[in-house]
C-alpha cells in the first residue's frame, strides 16, 4: 500500500511513501504517521489519500503510524486545499498554520499529569489509621499531614498532593517520609489544561430591546435567503447581545458556533460575557493559549463531547467542528483577520465563508445550512459593496443601547494652536482640560497613539544623522524603558548612543511620539492618576493583555493610552474622553487603503467613549480639518464616506472594482533582484497587458538584509482564477530557471491589506 502525505514544509504537492502490511490496517486518512526525508531527517506527515498504485519512482517506507483515530476531517482538508491554491501557498504552510504545533512534532503531545496522595492497601482499615497514628507519635509533621488527608479524603473524592500540602502547609519531604514509611502512596493522573468554566446559564441572556430585536429578526429573515448577512451596527448598539441570542438559537438547534475575533485582547472580555452564559460549553482558542493548551482543544473538537462555542482569533478558522451552523466575524472590517508573515497570507473573514459553503456543499439542507454572520460599526469596502449589490444580506442597526447619544466628536486644530505655541508637547489644552475634568469626576480617559515605542526616530540635531536599521531601510524606534533603539521589523537592537558617530555631538533627540512618550507626559501632567498602557510591548503574554482590561474596566486606572489595539470593540462603562491625538499619521500613510483604515480606527476609537451614562467626548487633533474624511468622522457619516471612496475605488480600478494580487521577489544583492523583477514583470505584461504595475520598491524595501521588489496585479473581478495562478506559476520558474535568479525568492499576497 502506498499513501500521499503533506509534510510541514514551504513545498508544493504531497509525498509518496510506502506502507508495510504491519501497519497497512493501521492508517488512514487524516492521521499521523513519522516519515524520512533525506538521508536522516524525520518528519511528521499527514495522510490525505492511501491507494495501491506503484509509482515510477523509489519511495521510502513510513516509520510509524502516530494516530489511532483522525486528527483531522475531510472538510478541513478541503478548506485547506482551497487555501493553499486560492492564496497561492504550499499545503505544506496550511498544514504548519492550521495545527498546533504539538500535532507537529515528532515526539507528540504530552498530556498533562498530576500527583495524587493515597493510602496503602495495609492501612485501608480504620483500624490500621490508629495504628499507623500511634506509630508517628514521634513524628508530628507527619501525624498532621495524616490526619488532613483522611479529613481531605471523607467525601470520596481523590486528593493531589498539592491539595494536600496546601491544607497542611507541608512540603513534599514530608509526603515523602509518609510514602517511605508505606503509610501513603503518590500515584500521576491525566488531568485537562481546559477551564470548563462552571455551568451554562441561559437565564443570563438578556431580553433585547425594540431596535435589537428587530434587527435579531431582521438577520433570521435574511439568513433565510442569503448564507452570508453584514450587521451594520454603530458603537455601543448591542451587537454581542444579539450574537448571543443568535447562538443560542443554534445550540437550541443542536448545532455548533464558531465566534472569530480579530485580537486576542477582544477575547479577554468576550469570554467574561460569553461565559456567564454558555459556562463549560464555551472554549477559547488563540496563540497566546499554551500550545497544549490548543492540542487539547483541538482533541477536544474531534471527541464525542466538543465546545458546543468556540470563541477565538484568526487560527480557530482551522479548527474541527462536526455539527457546524453558525460563523460569527467580529469586528469583519479589522485587518487582523489577515495574516501577514509568514505563510499563508490568508484572510480569516473569507476563509470563514468558504468553511461554511463547503460544509454547505457536504451535508446543507434547507433550513440547515451553515450561517455567516459578519458584524461591524464601520464595515469594509468589500464586505458593504457585496451587501449593496445583494450577494449578502444586509441588516442595519442605528440606535445605541438605551439610547446613549453617540459620542460628540470636537476637531483640534493642532497647525494653529502650534503656530501660536499654545501646545504642550502632543496634548492640546482642550484635550488636556477634558482628562482632568474626567479625572476628577472619577470618569476614565483613553488616549490613542498609533505608534509604539518612545519616538520614531532619534536625530542629531547638528548633522541630521538618523540611527538606521543594519539589516532593514528603517529608522530605529526609541524605547528608552529599556535603553535601547529597535528595528520593528527584524528586532535588531542598538544601545541608545551618549554622541553622534558622524559629528560628535552629545545633542541626540527622539523625534516624534510613541506611546512611551505620551504615558511620561501624561505621568508628568497628571502625576495624581494611574495610568496605564497597551501596545505590543506590554502585552506580550496572555495575562498582560487580561491584567490591563481588567484593571481599566474595574476602574483601578484612570487613563489608558494605547495603539489600535484599544480601538477594537472593547467595552468600558466608565469612559467619558478620548483623545485622538494625530490622526494626520494615519491619512499620510502610502497606501490606496490609508483613508479606510483611518476613519475605521478614528470611528471606532471613537466610540468608546460615553457607552454607558451620559454621552461621551472626543476630542480629534489634526493639522487638516477641512479634509472631508474628518468631517465624515465627525458627523458618523459612513455613507457618506463609503460614496466618496467607491467613486474614488471606481475612477483608479482597485477593489472591490478589482482583485489585487501583489507578487513579491527578493534576494541579498540589490543588482539581482531590480533585474529578475524587471524580466519577471515583462513576462507577466505580455500575459496581462494593462493589468500590471511595477516592478517599484516598497515602502520598505530592505528587510532582514533581504531587498524586495513588488509587483502589482489588477484583475478585473471573474477572471479566470485558474488561468492566473498557471500564468504566475509559469513566470516564477522561467526567473527562477535562469541560473543568476535561482536564489531569488518569490512569493504572493493575494487580496492584500
Amino acid at each position: 500500500m502506498y499513501i500521499e502525505v503533506i509534510l510541514p514544509l514551504p513545498l508544493e504537492g504531497l509525498f509518496t511513501y510506502s506502507v508495510s502490511d504491519a501497519l497497512a490496517d493501521k492508517v488512514d486518512f487524516g492521521m499521523r504517521v513519522l516519515v524520512p526525508l533525506g538521508k536522516s531527517k524525520t518528519y511528521t506527515g499527514l495522510v490525505v489519500t492511501k491507494h495501491n498504485n506503484q509509482p515510477e519512482f523509489d519511495v521510502k517506507e513510513i516509520i510509524a503510524v502516530l494516530d489511532s483515530e483522525p486528527i483531522l476531517l475531510p472538510i478541513q482538508y478541503r478548506l485547506w486545499q482551497w487555501m493553499a491554491y486560492y492564496y497561492m501557498s504550499p499545503l505544506g504552510e496550511i498544514f504548519k498554520a492550521a495545527l498546533p504545533a504539538g500535532l507537529k512534532a515528532e515526539e507528540g503531545f504530552r498530556p498533562k499529569t498530576e500527583t495524587y496522595i493515597e493510602l496503602t492497601p495495609a492501612f485501608r482499615s480504620e483500624q490500621a489509621q490508629h495504628l499507623a497514628l500511634d506509630m508517628l507519635k514521634r513524628a508530628a509533621k507527619q501525624q498532621k499531614v495524616l490526619v488532613d488527608f483522611l479529613y481531605l479524603s471523607e467525601s470520596g473524592e481523590e486528593v493531589t498532593r498539592e491539595e494536600l500540602m496546601n491544607e497542611s502547609k507541608c512540603s513534599p519531604t514530608i509526603i515523602k517520609q509518609l510514602t517511605d514509611r508505606g503509610i501513603l502512596r503518590t500515584y500521576e493522573k491525566e488531568v485537562g489544561r481546559l477551564n470548563h468554566g462552571g455551568e451554562p446559564h441561559p437565564e443570563n441572556i438578556k431580553k433585547l430591546n425594540m431596535a435589537q430585536q428587530d434587527a435579531y429578526n431582521q438577520i433570521l429573515l435574511q439568513m433565510m435567503r442569503k448564507n452570508v448577512v453584514l450587521l451594520h451596527g454603530v458603537t455601543s448598539s448591542g451587537k454581542t447581545e444579539i450574537y448571543i441570542h443568535l447562538i443560542q438559537k443554534t445550540l437550541d438547534e443542536g448545532r455548533q458556533v464558531l465566534y472569530l475575533l480579530p485580537e486576542i485582547a477582544l477575547t479577554v472580555q468576550m469570554m467574561e460575557r460569553l461565559r456567564a452564559v454558555f459556562g463549560n460549553r464555551l472554549g477559547i482558542y488563540h496563540s497566546k493559549y499554551s500550545d497544549a493548551e490548543r492540542v487539547e482543544i483541538w482533541q477536544k473538537q474531534l471527541s464525542g463531547n466538543p465546545y458546543d462555542v468556540v470563541l477565538g482569533a484568526r487560527s480557530a478558522v482551522f479548527l474541527p467542528f462536526h455539527r457546524l451552523g453558525l460563523v460569527i466575524v467580529d469586528e469583519e472590517h479589522e485587518t487582523s483577520f489577515k495574516q501577514q508573515d509568514p505563510m499563508p497570507r490568508y484572510h480569516a473573514r473569507s476563509a470563514a465563508i468558504v468553511l461554511a459553503s463547503l460544509y454547505n456543499k457536504v451535508n446543507g439542507t434547507q433550513g440547515k445550512e451553515v450561517k455567516v454572520l459578519l458584524g461591524t460599526a464601520t464595515p469594509s469596502m468589500e464586505s458593504y459593496y457585496n451587501a449593496q449589490q445583494g450577494k449578502y444580506g444586509l441588516v442595519e442597526l442605528k440606535t445605541r443601547y438605551q439610547d446613549i447619544e453617540l459620542p460628540e466628536i470636537e476637531v483640534v486644530d493642532v497647525k494653529d494652536l502650534r503656530r501660536r505655541k499654545m501646545m504642550k508637547g502632543v496634548f492640546s489644552p482642550r484635550l488636556l482640560g477634558a482628562v482632568r475634568d474626567a479625572i476628577a469626576d472619577g470618569k476614565q480617559a483613553i488616549l490613542f497613539q498609533n505608534r509604539r515605542g518612545f519616538a520614531p526616530m532619534v536625530e542629531c540635531k547638528v548633522c541630521g544623522w538618523v540611527p538606521h536599521c543594519q539589516n532593514c531601510d528603517v529608522s530605529l524606534t526609541l524605547h528608552r524603558t529599556l535603553n535601547q533603539l529597535t528595528c520593528h521589523y527584524c528586532g535588531y537592537t542598538y544601545t541608545v548612543p551618549t554622541e553622534c558617530p558622524c559629528c560628535g555631538s552629545t545633542e541626540l533627540h527622539g523625534r516624534g511620539y510613541g506611546t512611551e512618550k505620551v504615558e511620561e507626559q501624561v505621568t508628568d501632567v497628571f502625576p495624581e492618576a494611574s495610568i496605564a498602557r497597551m501596545d505590543l510591548d506590554t502585552t506580550r503574554t496572555r495575562h498582560a493583555y487580561e491584567r490591563l482590561i481588567g484593571d481599566f474596566a474595574r476602574g483601578r486606572t484612570n487613563v489608558l493610552i494605547g495603539t489600535q489595539m484599544i480601538s477594537k470593540g472593547l467595552d468600558f462603562d466608565r469612559v467619558s474622553v478620548v483623545g485622538i491625538l494625530d490622526a494626520d499619521s494615519m491619512l499620510n500613510y502610502p497606501d490606496f487603503r490609508a483613508y479606510e483604515q483611518a476613519f475605521t480606527m478614528m470611528s471606532q476609537v471613537a466610540g468608546r467613549a460615553g457607552r454607558k451614562g451620559k454621552r461621551g467626548l472626543v476630542l480629534l487633533q489634526t493639522k487638516n480639518k477641512e479634509l472631508p474624511i474628518i468631517r465624515q468622522v465627525v458627523e458618523n457619516d459612513y455613507a457618506a464616506f463609503y460614496r466618496d471612496l467607491l467613486e474614488e475605488r471606481r475612477m483608479f480600478n482597485y477593489p472591490p472594482f478589482c482583485h489585487l494580487v501583489y507578487v513579491f521577489l527578493r534576494h541579498r544583492h540589490e543588482d539581482v533582484v531590480n533585474s529578475a523583477a524587471t524580466f519577471m514583470g515583462s513576462l507577466l505584461r505580455s500575459w496581462f497587458p494593462q493589468r500590471v504595475l511595477g516592478p517599484d520598491k516598497p515602502a520598505v524595501a530592505r528587510v532582514k538584509t533581504l531587498h524586495i521588489r513588488k509587483i502589482v496585479l489588477k484583475l478585473e473581478n471573474g477572471i479566470d482564477q485558474k488561468k492566473v495562478r498557471a500564468f504566475l506559476l509559469q513566470a516564477e520558474k522561467t526567473v527562477l530557471a535562469e541560473k543568476r535568479y535561482a536564489s531569488v525568492q518569490v512569493y504572493y499576497d493575494v487580496d492584500p491589506l
